[in-house]
């Protein structure tokens, strides 16, 4: 049959081309052919790539993992990397594959893994079931793996056809590669402003400026990344919870800044603190005794360093989130005086702007980023890969900082 479209295809390309591309001397049958195989590798790893995000909130600080098998041109088997401390995907798809993988093809969005952590490597079962070609989407920078499983399935015969799609299956891991690079969190700003960029009234009132659809997707995001940093501004206006209350998944680590530890015994954030993390960040000066009392209510404190402008040290509070508690990604929604620390400091690397088709004025109403801002406009901080999504009748555009580690 494919032999009999194949044919039909290339008398009508070539008569097109006949008539309106005389000299061209191209193979049609080739780049037909060609356009088939790179289509059908297209279809599994997207698939696979579907399969990946199944993991989102579950995975950290593992990174997200989809395979499918495919014999003869059917898909056998297929799944992903469940949870942190499980089966990784290409274990997981053969595991449970019930047909003969003998000759096979497996599709994997990440290159597989060479060492013995809290799993046998994938490596091993790849070559056990006797697949015979494995497509990789991106490259492993764990220095455990980096570039180690690709060889070895080499040298055991296995064909591997690196990089497919590999620009799609970064982004859904560029919260693994900054953190296994880096060791210090993926950080995230959000923030919801209306179209003249306020995120309140004068009168400090913020509910709500976006609609019910983009507060919903703000708590996939909470789902997405492993920790969500406020400042004590926001908890005193807001006695936020800081959960994730609309979608299944773990409930980020509380992070939040509060240089003097000022906050409220009372707060939601203290009285849940036994049943979600809570770690607040405040200065070496800060009352001892009330630290005692919050660490008898389960909060954890940590002190760090101030700037020379007086602020805490952002950059430090990073390096003992992702040293000393594995925290791979940090989801800031802070006010406009943290956001405007955060972007000075340089952890910013990534922004989510979730824009309200609203107008509400005022010159004292606040901004999403305050402190002094640039002087000059070649100054500003640029934006790179952005993406608008619709979200009832606001949008959300974000995008990763330009010159930031990705």
């Amino acid at each position: 049959m494919i032999e009999v479209l194949l044919a039909i295809i290339e008398l009508l390309i070539r008569k097109y081309i006949e008539i309106n591309v005389p000299e061209c001397s191209l193979s049609i049958r080739d780049i037909v052919l060609s356009r088939c195989n790179i289509s059908m590798e297209e279809k599994y790893m997207r698939r696979a790539i579907e399969l990946a995000k199944k993991g989102e909130g579950f995975t950290n600080p593992n990174p997200m993992v989809g395979c499918v098998v495919v014999k003869d041109g059917k898909i056998i088997s297929e799944d992903y990397h469940h949870r942190y401390g499980e089966y990784h995907a290409e274990r997981n798809a053969l595991l449970k594959c019930s047909e003969d993988t003998e000759g096979a093809e497996l599709y994997v969005t990440l290159e597989p893994c060479c060492h013995h952590g809290k799993t046998p490597p994938c490596t091993d079962i790849i070559i056990e079931k006797g697949i015979k070609k494995v497509y990789v989407g991106s490259s492993d920078p764990n220095p455990l793996v980096d570039g180690g499983g690709n060889r070895i399935l080499k040298e055991n015969g296995i064909e591997v056809i690196e990089h497919v799609l590999e620009e799609e299956c970064d982004v859904i891991n560029e919260i693994f590669f900054h953190y296994i690079k880096n060791k210090i969190p993926f950080v995230a700003m959000k923030y919801a402003m209306t179209l003249d960029g306020k995120i309140a009234a004068h009168t400090g009132d913020s509910k709500w400026i976006t609609s019910e659809e983009a507060r919903g997707h703000v708590h996939l995001l909470r789902k997405r990344y492993a920790g969500i940093m406020a400042g004590i501004g926001t908890v005193i206006a807001d006695n936020p919870m800081l959960n994730c209350r609309i979608c299944e998944g773990a409930d980020p680590v509380r992070i939040i800044c509060d240089t003097s530890l000022r906050i409220d015994f009372d707060s939601n954030i203290v009285n849940t603190a036994h049943e979600i993390p809570v770690i607040i960040a405040c200065a070496a000066e800060a009352s001892e005794e009330k630290e005692k009392r919050l660490k008898e209510k389960g909060v954890q404190i940590v002190r760090v360093d101030r700037t020379e402008e007086g602020k805490l040290d952002l950059r430090e509070l990073m390096r003992y989130l992702g040293h000393e508690k594995k925290i791979d990604s940090v989801l800031l929604e802070g006010g406009g005086t943290l956001n405007a620390s955060a972007l000075t400091q340089g952890i910013v690397n990534k922004v989510y702007a979730y824009i309200a088709p609203k107008l509400i004025g005022g010159a004292s109403s606040k901004s999403p980023i305050e402190g002094e801002g640039i002087d000059l406009m070649r100054d500003a901080v640029n934006i790179k890969n952005a993406d608008i999504i619709r979200l009832g009748n606001d949008i959300c555009i974000s995008g990763n900082i330009e010159g930031g580690e990705c």
